[in-house]
C-alpha cells in the first residue's frame, strides 16, 4: 500500500499542476518529449518515473523536483492524502463489499477534486454528527449484514459441524453446563466467577477474558441465557479460530475492524447454536399458521430456548429472510430509564432500504405511538420480567404499515433502566402471503410518525414537540409553487 501511495500522490500532484498550466496530456507530452500513454499511467499512479523524467518534468513545468517528489500536498488535496495514508482503507477488507483497492485508487486518480470534495462533506458531517471510527466501522458491519440479508451460511454450517463434533442435540434445550464442558475440557479454560464483582469500575461487564492463561472471569449475578451466550461466544472464537477478537462483554472498545466483524461472526454463531435453524422454523411456521395471533405461543417459543428476548429477536432477522423471504424488516432496540422521558435508540438494522423508524442525530423526539416505547412505559411501572406488544404500525406520510412484534425486559447491565426489542415487518403481499393473522381484529393499528417535529398526524395526545421541520418544508414546497405559477405567468 505504501509504494502505492506513493505513485498515487506523485501522480494526483502531476495532474493537478498539469491543470493548472491548462494544459492537455497530448500538450504536456510534446512539452516534455515523454509518451502521452507513459504521463496517463503515472497520472493514474500505476507508474512511479525514474528521476531523469523527473527532472524533465521539473524543468518543463517550472516546478522545483523537491516539491514534485515530496508527499506533501496543498490544501486541496490533503483530504485524499489523509483518507489514503489512514489506516481506514487498511482495516476494511474491502473484498467484503466486493471493491478492489486499485478500483479506489483508479477513482480518486481519474477525478481527485470530485473525490476531494466528497470527502472533505463526509469528514465535515461526521464531526458535525460526531461520528466516530467506531461508529464507522459499526456501521460498515451494519451493511454488510444488510447486503447478505443478516444470513450467513458458512456459520450456519459452522454450527451444525460443531454440534456433530461434540455431539450437541439442537433438537433440546442448551445449557451452559453442556458449553462449559467443552471449554475446560477441550479449550483449557479456567472459569472464575469472583473477581469482577470486586471492582465498581466494572459494573457494565459481565464477562473478561484473559488470554495468556485462558481464564474468563465472570460475575457473580450473570443469569443462565447471558452465561450461555458468553460460553457460546468463546466457543465461536475458539472453533472458528478467530485470532483478531474483543476480550470483554459487552465491548468497551475495539482497535481494528477485524476485531468488529469477527465480534459479529462469534455473536452471530453463539445466536445460532443457542437457538438453532431447524427449531425455530418450526415455532414460527405454528405461529404463522394460525388465523390470529396467538401471544401465548409467540412468548412460548422465546422460552423454548435458553436465551434473552433480544438474542430471540435477532434470530428472527436471520431467519425470517432466508426462509419465509421475509426481508423488508428492520430490528431495534431502546433503551429508557424509569421514570425520565427520554428514549434512546442503541442498535438498528435494516434489510432491504431504510424503514422509519432509524436513529435520529437531531435531538428529536421519537414518535411516542410507537409500541417500542409503549412497552418501555409499560415495563417501567409494572416491573414485570418481560412485557410483549403487537401493533400494526401505519406510516400515513409514506404510505407504509409494519407489522411490529415488541418486547421490553430489565437492562441487565443498569439499575432502574429498560430495554425494548423491536422486529418490524412491512406489510406487503408477501407478509400477508405467509403470515396467516395479519388480519387478526386483536391486533391494533395506530397511525405513527417518525418524530414529532416531522409528524403531520394533528390533535396527538403524546406529540413531545411540535412539527417545526414539516412546517418548514411546507413553507419551501409552497414558496416553490408560487414562483413556478410566477415563472409560467411572465413566461408568454
Amino acid at each position: 500500500m505504501q509504494e502505492d501511495y506513493i505513485k498515487l500522490i506523485f501522480g494526483l500532484k502531476l495532474k493537478q499542476i498539469r491543470t493548472e498550466r491548462n494544459l492537455s496530456l497530448f500538450g504536456l507530452s510534446k512539452l516534455s518529449g515523454l509518451s502521452k500513454s507513459y504521463l496517463n499511467e503515472i497520472e493514474n499512479g500505476k507508474k512511479y518515473p525514474k528521476p531523469d523524467k523527473i527532472v524533465i518534468l521539473s524543468e518543463k513545468l517550472d516546478v522545483p523536483y523537491d516539491q514534485m517528489v515530496s508527499l506533501k500536498l496543498d490544501k486541496n488535496l490533503a483530504p485524499i492524502g489523509d483518507l489514503l495514508k489512514s489506516k481506514i482503507l487498511k482495516e476494511i477488507p474491502l473484498e467484503l463489499f466486493g471493491i478492489k483497492e486499485s478500483n479506489l485508487i483508479d477513482i480518486v486518480a481519474n477525478a481527485p477534486a470530485k473525490v476531494n470534495a466528497f470527502i472533505s462533506t463526509i469528514i465535515e458531517i461526521a464531526q458535525h454528527y460526531n461520528f466516530s471510527r467506531e461508529s464507522f466501522f459499526l456501521a460498515s458491519v451494519r451493511s454488510f449484514q444488510e447486503a447478505n440479508n443478516n444470513y450467513f451460511e458458512d456459520l450456519e454450517q459452522s454450527v451444525l459441524t460443531f454440534s456433530k463434533a461434540y455431539q450437541i442435540d439442537l433438537n433440546q434445550t442448551i445449557t451452559s453446563k453442556d458449553l462449559e464442558d467443552i471449554l475446560i475440557e477441550e479449550y483449557g479454560y479456567v472459569i472464575k466467577e469472583n473477581e469482577l464483582s470486586k471492582y465498581e469500575a466494572l459494573g457494565n461487564l459481565r464477562s473478561v477474558y484473559v488470554p495468556k492463561t485462558k481464564t474468563l472471569l465472570l460475575v457473580n449475578d450473570i443469569d443462565e441465557a447471558q452465561r450461555t451466550f458468553i460460553y457460546a461466544k468463546e466457543l465461536a472464537c475458539n472453533f472458528l479460530e478467530i485470532k483478531e477478537r474483543l476480550y470483554t462483554f459487552p465491548w468497551i472498545k475495539f482497535e481494528t475492524f477485524d476485531q468488529v466483524l469477527n465480534n459479529f461472526y462469534a455473536s452471530y454463531f453463539a445466536g445460532a447454536l443457542i437457538i438453532p435453524h431447524a427449531k425455530i422454523k418450526v415455532q414460527l411456521s405454528g405461529i404463522f399458521e394460525k388465523k390470529n395471533f396467538d401471544v401465548a405461543l409467540f412468548l412460548k417459543s422465546i422460552k423454548a430456548f435458553n436465551a434473552s428476548p433480544e438474542s430471540f429477536y435477532q434470530r428472527l432477522t436471520n431467519i425470517l429472510p432466508k426462509e419465509f423471504n421475509i426481508q423488508n424488516l428492520f430490528f431495534l432496540r431502546f433503551t429508557h430509564q424509569a421514570e425520565s422521558n427520554k428514549f434512546h435508540l442503541k442498535k438498528e438494522l435494516h434489510l432491504s432500504h431504510q424503514h422509519s423508524p432509524h436513529a435520529n442525530e437531531n435531538s428529536e423526539h421519537y414518535c411516542r405511538r410507537w409500541v417500542s416505547l409503549k412497552v418501555l412505559k409499560d415495563i417501567s411501572k409494572s416491573k414485570k420480567e418481560h412485557e410483549f406488544d403487537i401493533q400494526i404500525s401505519n406510516y400515513p406520510n409514506d404510505g407504509m404499515k409494519y407489522l411490529v412484534l415488541s418486547s421490553a425486559t430489565k437492562d441487565p447491565f443498569k439499575e432502574n433502566h429498560y430495554r425494548s426489542i423491536s422486529v418490524g415487518l412491512l406489510i406487503d403481499r408477501q407478509l400477508q402471503r405467509k403470515l396467516n393473522f395479519l388480519a387478526d381484529p386483536k391486533i391494533k393499528t395506530q397511525e405513527v410518525g417518525v418524530t414529532c417535529q416531522r409528524c403531520a398526524i394533528k390533535d396527538c395526545l403524546v406529540r413531545q414537540a411540535p412539527s417545526v421541520i414539516l412546517d418548514i418544508d411546507a413553507k419551501n414546497k409552497k414558496t416553490e409553487m408560487i414562483v413556478e405559477e410566477l415563472n409560467n405567468k411572465f413566461s408568454t
